[in-house]
């Protein structure tokens, strides 16, 4: 697969990496260990090189997964994994302490199997702690081997620049995708200017891209908490899926992987994490990377957006507080 550089600090990953959170911890239908880290092992046989997870997902046993999994591949592959959630839950609040983020630090290096994190993200800003204070942490934990790069997530641009300041900025993840697209207003421009790397998180539209979700999700499903994801407003948006998949069909690709080329397109620095259990759906993922959209694809599928007004907010109440604007 293609290798893109995040920003020019060196940190260089496949063109598609894999968010990990699925696996097994998500909608109550992860995989078995076995076969988790079997589609792991797979992922790296076709190129994947970056795989993103977090103390948050379980809590804990997402990076126990992925540690194991990825232990016998660990020098030819980039791990990121996050910090600055209250007891690892996003529910509880925030903790981005520099105390606790050397806890966090050390606690993940050990359930990972590793003796170094590739990247290491804030996992949401912390109003009650200085982001000064935490880049200042997370560069003393460089300085001292246990981490490579450092990175935040859903950071405003004032935010980035202050952490940027104090420790360069690898990358930053955030949500962005044909469902998604603020991070074009403010986020991406700060990005460039920085030379920062972008990776976006739910590509697919947390799965709603890929045309498989057209009525109310299962009770089970914890997308059901998005007011996006309402009966109702699913229903609503399935005219975006519709007239992408019109697109996709002229191009013999799924809806999907016009989603991913086209993110692909917008910024050769970007670098999106799209999450699957199942192979095929890997495998088509990863199909996307060798999509070629000309100009005119580009600009009729940015025309066909900006004419189909989206309903529902991206966030439940508490999560939405938590984004730093």
């Amino acid at each position: 697969m293609q290798k893109r550089k995040l920003g020019n600090s060196g940190l260089e990953v496949s063109a598609l990496g894999f968010g990990c959170m699925g696996l097994n911890f998500l909608d109550g239908k992860g995989l078995d260990k076995k076969d988790a880290m079997m589609l792991l092992q797979q992922a790296v046989e076709r190129g994947v090189t970056f795989f993103d997870t977090a103390e948050a997902y379980g809590p804990y046993t997402n990076e126990e997964l992925v540690g194991e999994g990825l232990k016998p591949f660990r020098k030819d592959v980039v791990i990121a994994t996050k910090f600055g959630c209250k007891d690892a839950s996003p529910a509880v609040g925030l903790d981005s302490r520099p105390e606790t983020i050397r806890a966090v630090t050390e606690a993940s290096l050990k359930r990972l199997k590793t003796d170094y994190i590739d990247l290491l993200y804030q996992h949401r800003v912390d109003p009650n702690v200085p982001i000064e204070d935490v880049a200042g942490t997370v560069k003393d934990l460089i300085q001292e081997g246990k981490v490579k790069y450092f990175g935040l997530s859903e950071a405003s641009a004032k935010t980035i620049r202050k952490a940027h300041s104090i420790q360069p900025v690898s990358a930053l993840q955030s949500e962005y995708s044909l469902f998604w697209r603020e991070p074009e207003n403010e986020i991406i421009p700060t990005l460039e200017e920085l030379a920062i790397g972008f990776v976006p998180f739910s590509p697919l539209g947390k799965g709603f891209l890929t045309g498989i979700i057209k009525k109310k999700l299962e009770a089970v499903d914890r997308r059901n908490v998005i007011p996006r994801f309402t009966e109702e407003n699913i229903k609503a948006n399935l005219v975006l899926v519709e007239a992408l998949s019109d697109i996709a069909q002229q191009k013999n690709i799924s809806t999907g992987q016009l989603a991913l080329a086209w993110l692909l397109a917008q910024k050769p620095w970007i670098a999106p994490i799209p999450g699957t259990t199942k192979l095929h759906r890997l495998e088509e993922n990863i199909a996307s990377t060798n999509i070629v959209l000309t100009t005119d694809e580009l600009a009729k599928i940015d025309e066909t957006v900006n004419g189909i007004t989206l309903v529902g907010d991206r966030y439940p109440e508490f999560l939405e507080k938590q984004i730093d604007r």
